[in-house]
């Protein structure tokens, strides 16, 4: 949608002061449009949601209205194309008026009974001024003035009265709901000891104090925020810039702020839905863990208005695939025959590293790659006591297309088994989980490292990777 903010402040006399109704009542005057269906809507994290829709009248006008309060939050009057909208704020006084004439050069917006709002714009029309008060005098310092000292200094001053108004702002806001998002927008100030690190400890002191900073004033159960357009942008920032990359650190955080979203329904909606959708598909090996936690934790035994059975099946069938094989955790055991038919164990296999691998001998990237495989364990890891558990998957092809292929490839110093379509079969039909789903396979091949005591260094991974992580485990030894 293409954002046409209206911030240009009308003022139309006293405020009015009444009960607060139930339900909400919001009318419209909207020109130059007539006789045209406009819109409600509020943000949801990244969403636009339409929650209401009503029809202007011969005079442009019309009423929003429904029995029970809206969420507090930044909502949306959308226009007729649904391509424009200019926003609102909605909190405990829901009974209000705005009149706005989008056809004027100055598109103009005012509301009658909202103080909430009347501030809003205001606030906007400052920061605006700051704005365009500082662009002109950067233009000047960009044109080569001389006086670029002194320009610069008038650039100091302004950034302090703006951050000087915003705190003020905040003070004099209380628990008002643009109180509450001056709050979440701000920014961490370093003290000034600490904005010129000049080594190490004081990077590590910058750091800390920023983040222990990064959610002052903040409240998670404030579902107020959900509705905005900014607070899961800083979320997004918070875990991607301050929290250490890791599956401990990651859970704590989250469980740190889910505790408190909790308490309101749609901070926790808000939340776990990013959440979960962040983590379905892990974009690193350790985000395993993370998945599998927050289906254990807030999922498995909770149910939600939002989550249907269909989504709560995919959340479920996601982490079943993935709790028999976290990063660090023990490896399932694997019984499989080889080609004689003997029974060969995974476990029985003893080396420094294993690298497991699921392939299937009608697959044209698997025929590329395993040959690469045996080159390099050829040149180097059969030297540095590395192992192949070698796991054929029968899909479409014959037992004999995998005999001739390890034939062909001489591909005899590897342990080889054959996993057939009725060995799984059979598993499942007993209540035991296919190899399939214990490895998460879900294309092949799929590559598993693992160290001596059968423990998952690595998964999904290329086998350039995986050579790399080992040489990295070596090192670390030393």
């Amino acid at each position: 949608m293409t954002r046409t903010l209206l911030f240009t402040l009308l003022f139309f006399g006293a405020l009015t002061s009444q009960a607060q109704a139930p339900g909400y009542e919001i009318r419209v005057t909207l020109k130059p449009f007539k006789n045209q269906y406009v819109y409600l809507g509020h943000y949801f994290g990244k969403t636009y949601p339409i929650v209401d829709s009503v029809r202007l009248d011969a005079n442009s006008q019309a009423i929003f209205k429904g029995n029970k309060p809206l969420p507090g939050g930044i909502y949306l009057i959308g226009y007729p194309n649904k391509n424009q909208f200019f926003e609102i704020l909605i909190d405990r006084q829901q009974q209000f008026s705005i009149v706005a004439d989008t056809a004027l050069v100055a598109q103009t917006i005012g509301f009658v009974n909202s103080p909430d709002n009347v501030a809003f714009l205001a606030y906007q029309q400052r920061m605006r001024d700051f704005g365009i008060r500082i662009r002109s005098v950067q233009e000047r310092i960009q044109s080569g003035s001389p006086d670029s000292n002194q320009l610069r200094e008038q650039l100091t001053q302004l950034d302090r009265q703006m951050n000087y108004y915003r705190k003020e702002l905040i003070n004099n806001s209380g628990e008002t709901l643009l109180g509450a998002l001056m709050k979440a927008m701000r920014e961490p100030e370093l003290p000034a000891s600490l904005q010129k690190p000049t080594n190490a400890a004081d990077s590590l002191a910058a750091y800390r104090y920023y983040k222990d900073h990064y959610w002052e004033g903040v409240n998670f159960w404030d579902g107020r925020l959900a509705y905005t357009p900014f607070f899961e942008e800083k979320v997004d920032r918070y875990y991607k810039q301050l929290v250490a990359p890791s599956a401990d650190s990651v859970i704590r955080e989250i469980d740190d702020m889910m505790a408190f979203a909790q308490i309101n329904p749609e901070m926790t909606r808000l939340l776990l839905i990013k959440f979960l959708n962040r983590y379905l598909t892990q974009q690193y090996m350790w985000e395993d863990a993370v998945l599998v936690h927050l289906y254990e934790k807030y999922v498995a035994n909770k149910t939600y208005s939002w989550l249907d059975e269909k989504g709560r099946k995919v959340v479920q069938d996601r982490a079943y695939s993935l709790m028999a094989n976290i990063l660090k955790s023990p490896a399932s055991e694997v019984e499989l025959p080889d080609a004689s038919g003997t029974s060969r164990s995974l476990y029985a296999l003893a080396a420094d590293y294993t690298l497991v691998i699921f392939w299937d001998p009608t697959c044209g990237h698997c025929k590329e790659t395993l040959p690469r495989i045996d080159s390099i364990y050829q040149k180097k890891w059969s030297k540095q006591g590395v192992g192949i558990y070698a796991i054929a998957k029968e899909t479409e092809g014959s037992q004999k297309m995998w005999t001739d292929f390890i034939q062909q490839n001489q591909l005899q110093q590897w342990t080889h088994v054959y996993y057939s379509k009725n060995t799984e079969k059979q598993r499942i039909d007993n209540g035991i989980p296919g190899y399939s789903q214990l490895f998460d396979v879900q294309t092949f091949p799929t590559l598993y490292l693992l160290d001596q005591d059968k423990k998952i260094i690595a998964k999904k991974l290329t086998f350039q990777q995986m050579d790399e992580i080992m040489d990295m485990q070596r090192a670390n030894k030393k």
